[in-house]
Order: structure tokens, then C-alpha cells, then sequence
């Protein structure tokens, strides 16, 4: 194999696909990339077992052949490279030689027949999706995510579409998040129920652009993200995601509006006085008044009055600071309304196409 390729574009490519890799893997092959020649492209492929990232880019190629490298080293190797343009050859016995006119490198890689395959999506039917609609998607639910690995099938994101929308559900247990979008492009027969690991979630995220389409088709127990020039593929998490329709409150009038940004800023403020054993912000709901607070002994007091819409009843109750500073800086609104029963209930935060459920916490 010999091909040249622009500095710039083999650095982003090696990104793109790289950060699945963990250096603690039980098997060598797994900390490689596996670099493979196409007609006028390259392709990079990494991959941990339970996801596959491939990116592809354009190259002059002089010679077919493919080699697997390990993937710090030659992502180290490349951004340091002094010239903008680098040429690659692979050699009889897996050696790498990376050079230009006056720098050259030889590193030792792996035959390309010892790292995974990676599954195959042949015949299976294309769901088209906004690129910029599911990215934007993702960013109202992936934060609800629980990591607690003992309650797995709460470790990713439910897919559904049903009648031509997309739902994403993620809960942790403590707060909920719902989204849903209408899919002009979608045929309203389809139907999907899945979950996605948070793991592609991120790397979902990352690669999304704000406009284009993407093309989602699903295996049995896989699911392909086909971004174009990056495709992304994950096996599914097996097991029933929870009936999240059951918990969804129904709406109140009891709710309180308040300036997004203001709040989001005054929590911010009462969680730097939070500790493990102290997390819970009170806030007190008056008419027309807001008073967030926090005490923790021996570390210290806050308070902070915001003026607010509200004709209910007066009340005290306390949440996780972070799961609200979750919600309110990923959302792009103005003003959000917060519904209220009482201080046991959980608080609510709906918008057009997007409901976050979140429990209180005790005050100490």
C-alpha cells in the first residue's frame, strides 16, 4: 500500500474515529486503526466490539493494500509531521514508513486479517433523518442518561418512531427527558423501538452536522449511522426500556415563568456552596418572586431573589442543582415555564415537542 494524503485531512480523520479506542483493552488489535485503500479514498476504521466508527477521505493513491496501526502513536505521529502533505507505504513485513522530503518515521503495525469486521447492512431499507434535528435532539436528552451499569437498559437513549415521528426517551431514575420531532421524510408505517448506548450517543453528537441528512438502518441487534463521510455502528442494548408515558404527569396551571438565562445563572451560583452530603438547592416560589438558596454548614450560605410569573400557591421545595443546570443550558428558549404541585411532587419543564420530569430532593 502507498498513498499520499493532506496533513489536515488524515489528522480530522484520525479524530473522527479514534476516541471509541481505550488503552486498557484485553486484545492489541483493538488499540489500532485499520487504514484501508479504496478506488481514489481512504478509509479508517476503529472499533471496541460494541461500536464501529469509519471515516473516509480522499487520497492519491499509488498502490492498494490495507494495515491496521496503533492509533495514539500514529495520531501523535501525524500532527507532529513538519510538512502538509505525507506519504505512507506499508512494507512485506507490517512496517509503516510515514515520511515526506526530510522526515521519516517506521513504526510496526498489524495485518489487517487480525482486526474485527464489522457488520454488514446489506438490503436493509434506509430511514432518512436530519443531521441538524437529531443533533439537536440528542443535546434536550442524552445528559438524563443514567451511567449506573446496574440498571443497564437505562444506559442509552429509547429510539422510537411510530406514525412518522421520532421519539428519544433517557431517564436515570431521578429525571426524565422526552423528545419528540414529526418526520416529513419518513414513511408513517415505519416502526422502531431501540436503544441506543450513551457511548454512540457522544460519538453520535460529535460527528453530527447542523445541516445534511443521515441515513439510519438497522440489523437485528445493530444499527448503522450513515453520516456520509463518517458512518457510525453500534450494537443495540438488549432488554424492555421502562414505560416512561406512565410517569409523565398531567399538565398544571400551577407553574412558574422565569428568564432562562437568569435562572440558569442563579443555580449556577447556589451549586458552588453544594456538597455530596448537601446537594439540594430550595427554592422558595412567592408571587411574582423567586428565592433560590443553599446552605451547607460549615461551608457557607446563598441567596438570590428573581422576579417571575406566577398566580399559584406559595411553596418551598429542593432539587439537584446540576439536573436543573442540565435542562436550562441546552435549551435555547427565552423563558421557560417550571410546573409546581407541592414540594413532594416532581417539577416539569414542557415546550413544544419536549417534556423534563425531575424528582425534588429533600432539604437538609
Amino acid at each position: 500500500m502507498k498513498f499520499k494524503v493532506e496533513k489536515s485531512n488524515l489528522v480530522n480523520a484520525i479524530q473522527a474515529v479514534q476516541n471509541i479506542i481505550t488503552s486498557k483493552s484485553a486484545l492489541p488489535i483493538l488499540s489500532n486503526i485499520l487504514i484501508e485503500t479504496q478506488t481514489d479514498a481512504l478509509r479508517l476504521t476503529a472499533t471496541d466490539l460494541d461500536i464501529g466508527i469509519t471515516c473516509v477521505i480522499p487520497v492519491d493513491i499509488q498502490e492498494q493494500g490495507a494495515i491496521t496501526i496503533p492509533a495514539k502513536r500514529f495520531s501523535d505521529i501525524v500532527k507532529e509531521f513538519p510538512l502538509d502533505v505525507i506519504s505512507i507505504t506499508t512494507k512485506k513485513n507490517n512496517q509503516v514508513v510515514i515520511d515526506s522530503e526530510m522526515c521519516q518515521f517506521k513504526i510496526m503495525g498489524l495485518a489487517k486479517e487480525e482486526f474485527p469486521k464489522l457488520p454488514e447492512f446489506k438490503d436493509k431499507k434506509a430511514i432518512k433523518l436530519e443531521q441538524g434535528v437529531l443533533k439537536q435532539m440528542l443535546m434536550l436528552t442524552a445528559f438524563a442518561v443514567s451511567m449506573d451499569e446496574t440498571r443497564y437498559v437505562l444506559n442509552g437513549i429509547l429510539f422510537k418512531i411510530n406514525k412518522g415521528a421520532l421519539t428519544l426517551v433517557a431517564t436515570d431514575g431521578k429525571r426524565l427527558a422526552i423528545t419528540e420531532r414529526k418526520l416529513s421524510a419518513v414513511d408513517p408505517d415505519v416502526e422502531v423501538n431501540m436503544t441506543i448506548p450513551i457511548k454512540t450517543i457522544q460519538e453520535l453528537s460529535r460527528n453530527l452536522k447542523d445541516e445534511g441528512e443521515l441515513s439510519l438502518v438497522i440489523g437485528s441487534n445493530q444499527a448503522l449511522f450513515d453520516l456520509g463521510a463518517v458512518a457510525v455502528i453500534s450494537r443495540l442494548i438488549e432488554g424492555e426500556f421502562p414505560d416512561y408515558k406512565q410517569v409523565v404527569p398531567a399538565a398544571t396551571d400551577n407553574k412558574l415563568k422565569v428568564d432562562r438565562g437568569q435562572f440558569l445563572l442563579a443555580v449556577k451560583r447556589a451549586a458552588l456552596l453544594a456538597t455530596p452530603d448537601y446537594q439540594a438547592v430550595k427554592l422558595e416560589v412567592f408571587k411574582n418572586k423567586l428565592v433560590i438558596s443553599k446552605t451547607t454548614p460549615d461551608v457557607g450560605e446563598f441567596h438570590e431573589e428573581l422576579a417571575i410569573e406566577y398566580q399559584g400557591r406559595e411553596l418551598v421545595i429542593g432539587f439537584n442543582p446540576v439536573y436543573l443546570m442540565d435542562v436550562l443550558k441546552n435549551l435555547h428558549e427565552e423563558s421557560v415555564s417550571l410546573e409546581l404541585t407541592d414540594g413532594e411532587k416532581p417539577g416539569v419543564i414542557r415546550i413544544s415537542g419536549y417534556v423534563y420530569i425531575v424528582l425534588p430532593m429533600r432539604l437538609n
